[in-house]
């Protein structure tokens, strides 16, 4: 198959996604997932108000928010379900040096082709522990949210930012459990990045508790700093989400200080949701 019949595949699976809300529009790709009618996106791509898809064949069809995971950047909304376009998922991972092909919405421009090479599979310095696919491959504002695949067409990833010249993809198996699983349990805070100025690593200052979740059941209290979860620190704050969802049987182990942080302070929080007993 040829780069040009890969990218007719890409292009019929591809959206310009549209949000309004009162701040103005936002816009961006997205990818058709399955043929009920399921799309997947970045969440940054979401605003919060109306959102529409536009369709590689010129249609425009509302869509509805269903599900969102802000740590991951990861949005799914939904269509009316039809027989539309879907593409292959691949099983393994990509490797250095691979060819991969991008399709998205850049400037305005609908269903723009772009192709490059793998650079590397794995964290992104300053990113935290999170792994993504690095490709050497020029997108623009408006490809977030589309999708990366290799040379057979086959999804390797859902194209999120541009670091220092090297496009990030969220890698498959990530959206794949996003797609099955949701956005997973939730502590319930608040944080604000620390520096502890040792080993780069960072700590997490809770700043507000939402009633009756995992955090307030534990007692953890406004103004603790977390400094790391199940014997990890964390290098960014997206570290906490992945140590939340790599729970043993949804516990967290959580280590923190308080007060003056002269001593460190471990506790172990359930993450199952407790749900309102009848009287």
């Amino acid at each position: 198959m040829g780069i040009g019949e890969v990218g007719e595949r890409l292009r019929k699976s591809t959206v310009h996604i549209r949000s309004i809300d009162r701040r103005g529009q936002s816009a961006g790709s997205g990818v058709v997932w399955d043929r009920n009618g399921i799309v997947i996106t970045n969440a940054h791509v979401i605003g919060k108000g109306n959102h529409s898809v536009e369709l590689w064949d010129g249609r425009r069809i509302p869509a509805e928010l269903s599900e969102r995971d802000d740590q991951r950047d990861l949005a799914r909304l939904r269509l009316p379900p039809e027989d539309r376009s879907v593409l292959t998922f691949r099983e393994t991972p990509v490797r250095p040096g691979e060819l991969v092909v991008a399709v998205g919405n850049p400037l305005g421009f609908t269903g723009a082709l772009t192709t490059g090479v793998v650079h590397a599979m794995g964290p992104v310095p300053n990113l935290g522990r999170r792994k993504w696919v690095q490709a050497a491959i020029r997108l623009a504002p408006g490809n977030s949210g589309g999708p990366l695949a290799d040379a057979t067409g086959a999804l390797v990833g859902i194209n999120t930012m541009i670091v220092a010249g090297v496009a990030l993809a969220i890698p498959i198996a990530v959206v794949r459990d996003f797609v099955e699983n949701g956005s997973g349990p939730r502590l319930g805070v608040a944080l604000r990045p620390v520096n502890l100025g040792r080993h780069h690593s960072i700590g997490l200052l809770v700043l507000s508790i939402d009633k009756g979740s995992p955090a307030e059941r534990a007692s953890l209290l406004i103004g603790d700093l977390l400094i790391a979860a199940n014997t990890a620190s964390f290098d960014s704050p997206a570290d906490l989400a992945d140590s939340i969802r790599d729970a043993r049987n949804d516990v967290l182990r959580l280590r923190f200080l308080r007060g003056d942080h002269s001593r460190e302070r471990e506790v172990a929080i359930s993450l199952h949701t407790v749900s309102a007993e009848a009287a």
